[in-house]
């Protein structure tokens, strides 16, 4: 088994095995987030029902999100990321056959996006804990820098290419890619060959209660250390305008750019959102240069909810596509900083169970409810009017954040704050 850490990300085939299976990973799902809402639009027509798909996205974090943090610090990391991308092969694969057999309905692609994220859910429990453990806690912004960096331009190319093919193809065929990529994402994590896992001596039999105590473990943790637990309520918030935001964004692009449900403008609109995250994803190693962690969530957060405002009000798709680039850095970047932050400074034992419970606070609750909200808004007010007053949430993180611990916290390691 290899052992040796190289110097350099880029010379070390275990991390450039693990990059690929991120890659793919992304490149699927990027297809699903654009392919699954319009697949549910075209069916029902609903603007409930279509917000109803983000929110599904995410809820799988309040069923089992505490649950699969706790088993993935148990268990081996790589085994259980392998298991879970084989099994929503399977399930993601079940939605392009259902179309060819003529049997498809919304019922059933709803229940798909509620049961590939809630086994996503311990895939990101052990990956959470993996990376640091794979690189070493020194180069976790770095690596989760080159990790975004990929992610975002895929995000950046997929959308045209997805729009696009939406316009010739059936939404349901082009989700055999994300099944096909969460293949080939678990033989590339399988081919990794450094643990990702520290030995675990002298656990205890895994019981019910052994269980509820690892995650009230991880809670106390969570809770108890100031820089995660304010990162946490402002990623929370950040979210929840960010699922209000993205339930309504294909009804937006229809009925209020004028843009369709499928071709490059569509495309093009929902990718600019992947460009911001490119900005976000290669600046943060050269902020983190500058400024600690907690100053750039701090000086961050108020541009991210600034654009929250004006990207629903832009007149015109190209506008629109301008402001998503900008909110995309603002809001890219207080995830890709919080969640390294989170990975250098949790005790390996508990990663997976800081980082889910974190991600069930933000993405479980934030998101989900934010994504119910959103479109109950769309729906009663119009889309731009809800878009608004879910953008003005994140103005509430702001306010969180500058009359939190981080400014003390901030200034302790010698960033500039007034």
């Amino acid at each position: 088994m290899t052992t040796t850490m190289p110097d350099r990300l880029r010379d070390d085939p275990d991390f450039r095995r693990y990059w690929l299976a991120r890659a793919l990973s992304v490149t699927g799902s990027m297809v699903t987030a654009i392919a699954l809402p319009v697949l549910v639009y075209r069916l029902s027509g609903s603007t409930v029902l279509t917000a109803l798909v983000s929110a599904l996205e995410a809820a799988p974090y309040l069923v089992t999100g505490l649950f699969a943090g706790a088993l993935a610090d148990r268990w081996n990391r790589r085994r259980v990321m392998v298991n879970s991308d084989l099994v929503n092969a399977v399930l993601v694969g079940s939605v392009p056959v259902a179309h060819l057999l003529d049997v498809l309905t919304v019922a059933h692609v709803l229940v798909v996006a509620f049961l590939v994220q809630s086994v996503y859910t311990f895939f990101d429990g052990a990956n959470f804990g993996a990376l640091p453990v794979l690189v070493g806690r020194a180069r976790v912004a770095q690596a989760n820098s080159v990790v975004w960096t990929a992610s975002s331009l895929i995000e950046l190319f997929v959308p045209p290419l997805a729009g696009l093919s939406l316009a010739v193809l059936n939404p349901a065929s082009l989700l055999t890619l994300d099944a096909l990529s969460f293949v080939g994402s678990a033989l590339a994590v399988r081919g990794i060959m450094r643990a990702m896992s520290e030995r675990r001596d002298g656990q205890q039999p895994l019981r019910t209660r052994v269980v509820l105590a690892d995650i009230a473990e991880g809670l106390r943790y969570l809770v108890g250390h100031a820089g995660v637990r304010t990162m946490t309520i402002v990623g929370s918030l950040q979210s929840f305008a960010g699922g209000g935001f993205m339930a309504l964004m294909v009804v937006w692009c229809d009925r209020v750019l004028d843009v369709g449900t499928s071709g490059l403008r569509f495309g093009l609109v929902w990718g600019t959102w992947g460009i911001g995250g490119l900005i976000a994803a290669v600046g943060l190693p050269r902020l983190l240069k500058r400024m600690s962690p907690a100053a750039i969530t701090l000086y961050a957060l108020p541009v991210s909810a600034l654009l929250g405002v004006i990207t629903p009000l832009a007149r015109g798709w190209e506008m629109a596509a301008i402001a998503l680039l900008v909110w995309g850095s603002a809001y890219v970047l207080v995830i890709v900083n919080t969640v390294s932050y989170r990975q250098q400074v949790t005790p390996e034992h508990l990663l997976g169970r800081v980082n889910t419970a974190a991600r069930m606070l933000s993405w479980g609750v934030g998101w989900t409810f934010g994504s119910v909200v959103g479109g109950v808004l769309g729906n009663h007010y119009g889309i731009r009017t809800g878009m608004v007053v879910m953008g003005c949430f994140i103005f509430v993180a702001v306010a969180v954040a500058w009359t939190s611990p981080l400014r003390r916290i901030a200034a302790g390691h010698g960033a500039v704050v007034a």
